[in-house]
Parts: structure tokens; sequence; C-alpha cells
């Protein structure tokens, strides 16, 4: 008699549980865009909704840590004047993504199927990547480090794209097969997990090894010829321009390392992955379940652990980062599920009997201290992200405001270093970003002098006043 071995995991028993009646946000009118988004972001002291309003572009910001005492006035008021505005699209924006790693660098891709890299602290466009996108871009996920990107688009392709050089690194066209949007996220050791459906609309997840995706990552030709065992011989050029040799296996060429299959809802998977513990979380738009999976280095690579199961569905989730849990609760993950007039918390928890400090289940994790600067991430160094213990809890910083400074056109200088790519410099984007920025600085110029011109005029007066009265 045959006995089943069960595969040792300590996130084997995670289990989900709702927030209590009084810790939820009600009344929040939840925005009803059609657009295929999670419409929350969290972060350890404030989370924010996109809300239903006439135009569009609202969103409201709450504190997380609520005070039950209420003052006799509480002041409140509505945020009208934004601290910059970052104008560069010609459709609607619905990406936004943070570099994880340098300061100010912000991602936002739209309907004009254009991403622009931008530095928020100064304005500047740093990077249009404008011409590898042939339809609408569905998402947008940095890897760890910030040195690449990977994407989905709406005409079937999973990307990954060196932002700085404007190249694709390797692509593959129908990672699933289905006509639904495709989602995907970067592992910790820089594989790729993506959801979508299958040609008879399951919903699916699959794990990817970018290597691949391309033969030979170089920009010299390639060429290819077969075995006489089936196998296939290719000769190229390494990303570093050294040359190689390479066999492949045609039935393993572009095959996913593990493939799961779900069920036939027409909801999108919204996957959340967390580096520390490699659990992929998938929240599927108007499910009212949240299935999470382990990924680990040994086949099937990619284990069903459990599913968190409410009555209602779900309009949009949030993703509280590592830092911003509850470690004395064994707490894993926290999400902030979205209704549709309200907003409720769900905790995951690892079941531990000890009070202390579970270092298994909190290694060092990304706070929020940049690595780089903009400027020099833009020029080519990266970094991994600094990361904190969280032995004695995590305490936000107080005052952390964004330092907008504009710089002054006419003071640029060609730049003495090699050349930035074509999309970076010379793009029509970033040229007409430029022009925009001369016309203002001539403007204020030209006030400057009408108004000094105004002044001398009236000083002028006063003289021929005081020398027509001494006469």
């Amino acid at each position: 008699m045959s006995r089943r071995v069960v595969r040792q995991s300590k996130f084997r028993h995670v289990f989900g549980q709702a927030a209590k009646a009084d810790q939820a946000y009600e009344d929040i009118r939840v925005s009803k865009v059609t657009w295929d988004s999670s419409f929350c972001a969290v972060n350890p002291k404030f989370l924010a909704i996109i809300v239903e309003a006439g135009g569009g572009g609202a969103f409201i910001v709450l504190p997380l840590a609520k005070v039950w005492q209420i003052p006799d006035y509480t002041p409140m008021r509505n945020i009208t004047e934004p601290i910059i505005t970052l104008e560069g699209h010609s459709k609607r924006v619905g990406i936004l993504c943070w570099h994880p790693t340098a300061r100010n660098v912000l991602l936002s891709a739209g309907s004009d199927n254009v991403i622009i890299i931008w530095n928020v602290g100064t304005g500047e466009v740093l990077l249009s990547l404008d011409d590898m996108h042939p339809d609408i871009i569905h998402s947008v996920c940095w890897n760890s480090n910030g040195s690449l990107l990977a994407t989905t688009c709406k005409d079937k392709t999973l990307r990954i794209i060196d932002p700085r050089k404007g190249q694709v690194v390797a692509e593959r066209a129908r990672p699933h097969e289905g006509a639904r949007p495709l989602r995907a996220v970067f592992t910790a050791d820089g594989k790729l997990l993506s959801t979508g459906f299958s040609r008879m609309s399951e919903r699916q997840l699959a794990l990817w090894d970018p290597e691949r995706f391309a033969a030979h990552e170089g920009m010299r030709p390639m060429r290819a010829i077969f075995t006489r065992q089936g196998h296939i011989f290719t000769t190229g050029f390494t990303r570093m321009s050294q040359r190689e040799l390479g066999l492949w296996d045609p039935n393993n060429f572009e095959e996913p390392v593990a493939l799961q299959e779900m069920d036939t809802s027409n909801g999108v998977l919204l996957p959340f992955y967390d580096p520390d513990s490699s659990i992929i979380y998938l929240c599927g738009k108007g499910d009212s379940s949240i299935r999470y999976f382990e990924i680990t280095d040994e086949p099937p690579f990619v284990h069903y652990l459990n599913t968190f199961s409410s009555k209602e569905p779900q309009r949009g989730m949030g993703f509280m980062p590592k830092r911003g849990l509850d470690v004395s609760k064994c707490e894993i993950a926290r999400f902030y599920k979205l209704h549709e007039r309200k907003c409720e918390p769900i905790v995951m928890t690892v079941p531990r009997k000890s009070d202390l400090f579970q270092d298994d289940l909190y290694p060092d994790t990304p706070g929020p201290e940049p690595a780089l600067e903009a400027d020099e991430w833009l020029s080519g160094q990266d970094a991994e992200p600094v990361l904190i213990s969280l032995r004695d809890g995590y305490v936000p910083p107080k005052h952390r405001e964004l330092r907008v400074t504009k710089p002054n056109i006419l003071d640029v200088r060609p730049p003495s270093g090699p050349r930035r790519s074509q999309s970076a410099q010379d793009s029509p984007l970033s040229q007409q970003h430029t022009l925009e920025r001369l016309l203002e600085e001539i403007k204020a110029l030209r006030e400057q002098v009408q108004a000094q011109d105004q002044r001398i005029t009236a000083l002028e007066n006063m003289l021929c006043e005081l020398v027509d009265g001494t006469d």
C-alpha cells in the first residue's frame, strides 16, 4: 500500500479572515470605470481609492490609524492644487508604478500605447517608450532592482523591456491563448508569473523563464539548423556581444515552467506577489475569493495553498507592503477589498503559538528609502532595494514630503558623457516638453521686463514732477 507524501511548507495552513465591521471603511462610492485596475493603493499610513465622480480622476486618501475621539472642530479640505503636473500622454493614463529603488522615478502608461518614465522631483521626462506597443498596454511591472520592465498588451504579447536602452530584450507571443487581458509580475529570482485565459476561456496562472523566450540575447544575426535527433542547433551573440552556441529542444522551446488552470469565470485575475514568502495571490475582478499559491524551485514549481472566500464580489483590491503588517500576530499579507460602497480589510495569517518574533516569516524586507537617485539610475546604475528589519515593528516616518525643483532650461549644458537613447533624448514628446518649458520661461521673463518698464516709467514721471516743481 502506497502512502501519500504531503509537501512540507510553513505556508500550508495560511488562512484569511475579514476584519470586523468597525474596521471597514463605509460609504465609499468606488469608481465604475470599466478599466481592469485594482482601483486601490495602500501603504503603512494611508489608503487611496479611486471613487466615482463627474469627469473622473477623483480619489480619496484615508488614514489607516483610526482615532475614535472626535474633536469639536475637524478641518477638512479638498486638495485642488497639485505639487507638480506631469503632461505628456495624449490619452487617458491607467497605469502608475513607482521605481522600486530610485528616488522620485515614476512610470505611467495609458491608452495612447506609450510608456513615460518621469522624475517627479523635477517634472522632467526621463524616458519615453513610444514605439514598442502597437495597442493598449494592460499591465507594467518592474523587476526587483528596476532594471527591466515586464509588459502585457492587447496584442497578446508578453514583453521584457530594458527601458534605458529602449529595447525589447525578450518577448513571448500569446502566453495565454484566450481573448481576455493578460497580467504579469516578476518573481524574486527574475522569472515571470502571468495570468490570462485559455482558448476555452479557462483562467490560468503560468510561470515563465525569460531565458527561454530568446535563444540568444545579442543584437547580431542568428543562425539555426536541425540536428539528426530533431533538436535545434543555433549560433548567435550574448548581450555582451560574445559569440555563443545553443542546443534547444523544440518541444520545450517556449513552454511555461508551470501552468495552473482554474475555472471559467470571465473576471480578469489581478496578481499580487510577495517576494519575501514567494506567494502569489490571485484576486479576480467580480470574484468573491482570493486564491494563493507558493512558488518554489521544486516541481511542479507552483503549489496551490488555499482559497479565501467571502459572500460579496470585489470591485478592486489593495495590497499592503510587508512593512505595514502586524508581525506580533504573524500577519503575512493584508488586502483592502473594495465593495460597491465600502472597503474591507482582509488579513492573511500563519498560525503560530509562540509570541516571539518569527524570523522565518519575516526576512529583511524593502523599506521606503531609495537606493539610487533618478539621474544615477538613468546613467545605467542599478541597486537592490534597501532592506529593513521588522523585528521591532515598523514605524513610518512622520514627514516624507516631495520636494519639487524645476530646473532652469537656460542653464542646461550639452551632456559630456555618452548620448542617451533616441527615445530618451530626441523623441517628439521630449522635444515638446522642452519647448513648453522654454515658452513658460520666456513668458515669465517677458512679464518681468514689462513690470520693470512700468516701474521705470513711474520713476521718470516722478522725476519730471520734481523738476517742474523746482522751476
